[in-house]
């Protein structure tokens, strides 16, 4: 009977392995049929491309000064027109683009790393720990998010400027700041997951098989609960690019020679009367980036769901 009940456990691990593929080729079926997340992933990648390639093939500089061409509506010779100083707004954009999407990025990589961490853990163990990370979690759920990201960024931005040099000091304080306060969310969906996923039969076949904790944790638990951390990423990179543009409109992010796309806007806002290409642009593409990301997630939250996927 033993025996028995082993090779039911091994068959069971071996089947829920064997149905991985299918699901995910359902979900990717199901994300495929989403057309605003088709749509939105066209303008993505085409964002991406643009500020990967775009300063390879434009090739005007960022800072030139060209007080002739200042406050210049679109042409040819500045396809998205000049600011006050005459600098090409396509340069500084596509300069820009770059720095936007990659705080959105490095913050989303840093707030599900710490999630998925505490979470992943608190659910796994149980007990005191899981009360102690919880509670924790609930305190930093409690701290006001804006203010206290206005706060950090304006006390510690000289010195790691001095530190670090003016881009990197800042850009590394601003990712870290956004994606420290980003995580909490996510802790609490791993949890939620690790805890529903635990007492599954084929996690309680692996742990009378004999896998050790860290085999059931890595092999079995968390792939499966990947589905809704992945969702929580694509908004994650659309709140930090948000707050990261917040900062530089407030003129407490990147400083005027670095341009983003927040500090653009920033600096347009004086002349709105003048020159409304200098806002509408930078405006466009932090909409269009965010909404897109938006859509892929909600194209994934539908996309991932077991139930759905199954219940075809």
């Amino acid at each position: 009977m033993a025996t028995r009940g082993a090779s039911e456990a091994v068959f069971a691990v071996s089947a829920a392995a064997d149905a991985t593929p299918s699901l995910w080729l359902e979900a990717g079926r199901r994300f495929r049929r989403h057309h605003l997340a088709m749509v939105g992933s066209v303008i993505l990648i085409s964002m991406v491309v643009a500020v990967l390639t775009g300063p390879l093939v434009w090739r005007q500089p960022i800072n030139e000064i060209d007080f002739k061409a200042k406050l210049k509506g679109p042409s040819w010779s500045h396809p998205l027109g000049t600011d006050d100083l005459g600098q090409d707004l396509l340069a500084r954009m596509l300069y820009g683009g770059r720095i936007s999407l990659a705080v959105g990025i490095a913050a989303m990589l840093i707030a599900i790393s710490i999630g998925t961490t505490i979470g992943a853990t608190s659910g796994f163990v149980g007990g005191k720990l899981d009360n102690t990370l919880m509670r924790i979690t609930d305190m930093f759920l409690s701290l006001p998010g804006l203010p206290l990201l206005l706060l950090i960024v304006y006390l510690f931005r000289d010195t790691l400027r001095k530190t670090l040099g003016p881009e990197a000091g800042i850009f590394i304080l601003i990712v870290a700041v956004i994606g420290g306060l980003r995580w909490m969310p996510v802790a609490r969906l791993v949890r939620a997951q690790f805890l529903s996923l635990r007492e599954k039969e084929f996690v309680e076949a692996a742990r009378s098989l004999g896998a050790p904790a860290f085999r059931q944790m890595f092999r079995h638990l968390l792939p499966n609960s990947m589905g809704p951390v992945l969702v929580a990423a694509t908004i994650d990179v659309a709140a930090a690019i948000i707050a990261e543009s917040t900062l530089s409109f407030l003129g407490l992010g990147f400083p005027p020679d670095i341009p983003t796309w927040g500090r653009i806007l920033f600096d347009a806002k004086d002349n709105l009367d003048f020159a409304p290409h200098w806002a509408i642009f930078p405006g466009t593409a932090i909409f269009l980036t965010v909404l897109s990301i938006n859509y892929i997630g909600d194209a994934l939250r539908d996309a991932l769901d077991p139930r759905k996927v199954l219940g075809r």
